[in-house]
């Protein structure tokens, strides 16, 4: 039978609860555990896929279609567990569920209430979860200790761990020390009164993690021991890292976090096998040699957790490559107004996935900058889109390209809405989501980074390229290398005659890990770091496009 553990947050929101749940399951799964994590969400929307990024970061998707909270990507960096649509639950969807119920007379006519039945629906959430034949099955509360909607969650975890036995179910509670550099004090209080609010809900922690940027003594642990309930050897610390947040599952290990769990919960004592993080931390901290510098160009730039997985992927790319990659984040309305010449001396330029109208002429002139100036370029999604757009008008010199989500009477709607999304009128969840197969072309930069013909990746859009207009793409010279068999839709596009030119219609950022880089990724970094090498001089030296005015790229210019 599943053991539980559950770990929630307090004092403040974005202390890193998912990063502290994806190496707590390393940990176990470095002792042979097999386990699952799941997130439960307090926001009332049924899932993040109809959220803006400024409001909630990245839509993570997974195999199954599902669209989650960004955690989960974290989940899936630090774990093999694979992840699916019970890894994550809202207050939105737990109340759905119910009311569905109700509707259908589910209840016998009985007065619907938060307890027992919204409490009942989360339990059953944490529940099928366990049915997946696991023995730890990990589960994060989102939101902070004390927030109103948080409540229902908390009494549910209340109440499972009084209905399994608390010999199955272990709490996890992660706080912040606030350090104040007037005083040079790390203070205590903000921890105590948050684990004083998990107490008068019911709940007693059995692990307290803090996280510090300051270290503290013995003397202070033994004080949060004590004032928190909680003993000294069931107290650990989370200072914030020197190098890389990969560091983490090794800093708790150090500390005996999973030999705490392995005895609080009664599970099998193996030895723990930490050596390929162990591995991956020595090249970070000691391998890194050189630093290359990757433009990404976007219109959510100023909020780093909407292209959190995109940063991750080019990061675990670099670690592989030896090298340190800086991210050069550039406003695609900005490239619009000041020109190209905010990409000048970059190694690489990667256009992301997004929505909208807005900045799409200036990711046009970073992909067409890119082209020109053989600079290697990766485009992911909208990113695909925008490259082909770029090609039509100014390889093919097609007059008026564009998509139909840009401009729905375009003369030559190179990208198009696909046929299965015409009738969709509901936003969420009625995308083209999760793994779908792609044929790749033999003799291709595709083939030559993934090294198979067939491969599975995960999709989140609703616009594909245009099949058209193909005939006359290829001509120019840009070749479709990846072909979905079963609907004939263009996956992947690249441009032979250019060092590195590739984009994708899928997300392949969403299966990057640290120990096992995404090979597109991979190939990107290493022909930023060859054109590094090649760069007599910074890489905008050549600028055709320097002053291309906005407009020019659909008269063909």
């Amino acid at each position: 039978m599943a053991k539980y553990i559950f770990i929630t947050g307090g004092v403040v929101s974005s202390l890193g609860k998912g990063l502290t749940s994806g190496a707590v399951g390393c940990l176990l799964e470095a002792r042979g555990l097999r386990i699952g994590i799941q997130k439960l969400d307090p926001y009332i929307n049924v899932d993040p896929g109809t959220m803006s990024p400024y409001e909630h970061g990245e839509v993570y998707v997974t195999d199954d279609g599902t669209e989650t909270d960004l955690d989960l990507g974290h989940y899936e960096r630090f774990t093999n567990t694979p992840l699916n649509r019970l890894s994550n639950s809202t207050t939105g969807s737990i109340y759905d569920s119910v009311i569905r119920r109700e509707r259908a007379g589910g209840y016998l006519g009985k007065t619907v209430q938060v307890v027992p039945h919204i409490t009942n629906e989360i339990k059953d959430c944490i529940l099928r979860m366990a049915e997946q034949d696991l023995d730890v099955v990990i589960t994060e509360i989102g939101g902070t200790v004390g927030d109103i909607e948080s409540l229902p969650f908390l009494e549910a975890i209340r109440q499972f761990g009084h209905e399994q036995g608390r010999d199955r179910v272990m709490y996890m509670h992660l706080t912040l020390l606030p350090y104040l550099r007037a005083t040079g004090e790390v203070k205590t209080k903000p921890t105590q009164h948050s684990v004083g609010k998990l107490r008068e809900i019911g709940i007693q922690p059995d692990v307290l993690i803090y996280r510090t940027e300051k270290s503290v003594d013995a003397e202070v642990r033994s004080k949060i021991s004590l004032f928190c309930n909680v003993p000294d050897d069931a107290v650990f610390e989370e200072k914030d890292v020197d190098h890389s947040i990969y560091e983490l599952p090794i800093i708790l290990a150090k500390q005996g976090l999973d030999e705490l769990i392995l005895k609080r919960l009664q599970l099998p004592r193996s030895e723990s096998d930490l050596s390929e993080w162990e591995r991956l931390v020595d090249i970070i901290v000691n391998q890194l040699d050189g630093e290359i510098e990757i433009a990404v160009v976007g219109k959510y730039i100023e909020l780093h957790d909407a292209y959190k997985s995109v940063y991750e992927a080019l990061t675990h790319a670099g670690i592989e490559n030896r090298a340190r990659v800086k991210f050069r984040k550039v406003e695609a309305e900005e490239l619009e107004d000041e020109g190209v010449e905010v990409l000048e001396g970059v190694h690489g330029i990667l256009v992301p996935g997004g929505f909208g109208k807005r900045g799409i002429e200036g990711m046009i002139l970073a992909a067409r900058y890119a082209r020109e100036n053989k600079i290697p370029f990766f485009g992911i999604c909208l990113g695909l889109q925008i490259a082909v757009i770029e090609f039509a008008r100014n390889a093919c010199h097609m007059k008026g390209a564009n998509s139909t989500e840009f401009d729905a009477k375009c003369a030559v709607p190179v990208i198009d809405l696909m046929d299965e999304q015409l009738d969709v009128t509901d936003k969420g969840g009625t995308m083209r989501l999760g793994a779908y197969a792609c044929r790749v072309k033999p003799k291709s930069l595709a083939f030559e980074l993934y090294g198979e013909e067939t491969i599975s990746e995960r999709h989140r859009h609703r616009w594909e390229v245009n099949n058209k207009y193909l005939e006359k793409l290829e001509a120019h010279g840009l070749k479709p290398s990846g072909i979905n068999p079963d609907k004939n839709l263009v996956e992947i596009i690249e441009i032979p005659e250019h060092p590195f030119y590739i984009s994708c219609q899928f997300h392949p950022e969403f299966k990057s890990k640290p120990i096992k880089p995404h090979p597109v990724f991979g190939g990107f970094v290493a022909a930023a770091i060859e054109h590094q090498k090649n760069s007599a001089r910074p890489s905008g030296t050549a600028r055709p496009s320097k002053h291309v005015e906005k407009g020019a790229e659909e008269r063909g210019e």
